[in-house]
């Protein structure tokens, strides 16, 4: 049973809210008001991250409140340890996001090298579960860098940072309907770039005027987000916007034949799929061929 839920315009937009809420939550802690230090933030939030995942990684079903839990904690600690290893460290925005660029192929690399699916609707096993949640730490620590390195780095300020970001979003979307580019890897890069994205625009509200934002604090900011977060998820868990997958071995780990041995099965109270009818099994095959 996948314990992840399907891709879909539900999904995308919590996924920003989760990611977004992290960086602002980070600095609430790590900054103003309660100053507690990009170390001291990292190992308090790396221990949340913990028991969040180790909650995920019991259960035997999906579970809106703890996915999102964990989406949320990675966001958090993914924040704290990058302003660590960015201004602390003194490795700087660019240096940061390398290294981080890089800690990242590897492990998607390490991650196509166990023959575990990178397929995220079909990840059905315990090995595949614990890549999927690294990359995820590993993306959500380098979207803040990046953030950082286009908008302070490059210069381009919050907004036109936003604005850039959310552009690729769109040439991304089109991708996944107009082209026949490898479904999961677009699946991928949109995933990454959701962070980056989240952080410059918590930034483009939270900051002071002076400093290119809107000066709304980061008592107000994460108050409002962490209200749209709920909301959200709430609608996930009595809106039935979930799906309970079942998956075929075949289908949760490449298998050298790249047919199944039989159906895999998806239910939903109200049909949410998160793609069109008919194009999400012919991706489904082609994705493994692609990565």
């Amino acid at each position: 049973m996948s314990k992840l839920p399907m891709v879909g315009a539900m999904f995308w937009a919590t996924k920003i809210v989760a990611t977004t809420l992290g960086e602002s939550a980070s600095n609430f802690v790590t900054m103003a008001p309660l100053n507690l230090g990009y170390a001291v933030g990292a190992m308090i939030f790396l221990m949340a991250f913990g028991v969040t995942l180790a909650m995920q990684l019991k259960a035997d079903r999906f579970h809106p409140v703890v996915f999102w839990s964990v989406i949320l904690t990675t966001s958090i600690v993914g924040t704290s340890m990058s302003d660590y290893i960015n201004r602390t460290a003194g490795l700087g925005y660019a240096g940061g996001s390398i290294l981080l660029t890089s800690l990242l192929v590897i492990v998607l690399i390490g991650w196509r090298m166990t023959g575990q699916t990178m397929d995220v609707e079909r990840i059905a096993t315990t090995e595949g579960e614990v890549l999927y949640w690294t990359a995820t730490l590993v993306s959500n620590t380098l979207g803040t860098s990046s953030g950082d390195f286009l908008s302070g780095g490059l210069g381009l300020g919050f907004r036109d940072s936003s604005l850039l970001l959310s552009g690729a979003m769109l040439v991304i979307l089109a991708a996944h309907y107009l082209t026949p580019i490898s479904g999961t890897a677009l699946f991928w890069a949109a995933y990454v770039l959701t962070r980056p994205l989240g952080a410059v625009a918590e930034n483009a509200v939270e900051k002071p005027v002076a400093q290119g934002g809107l000066g709304s604090g980061t008592t107000v900011t994460s108050s409002a987000l962490l209200a749209v977060l709920a909301i959200l998820v709430g609608r996930q868990m009595v809106g039935g916007h979930h799906v309970t997958r079942k998956v075929d071995a075949a289908f949760a780990t490449d298998s050298h034949d790249p047919q199944p041995v039989g159906p895999s099965t998806a239910t939903s109270t109200d049909g949410y799929a998160g793609k069109p009818p008919g194009r999400h099994s012919h991706r489904g095959e082609g994705d493994r061929a692609d990565l």
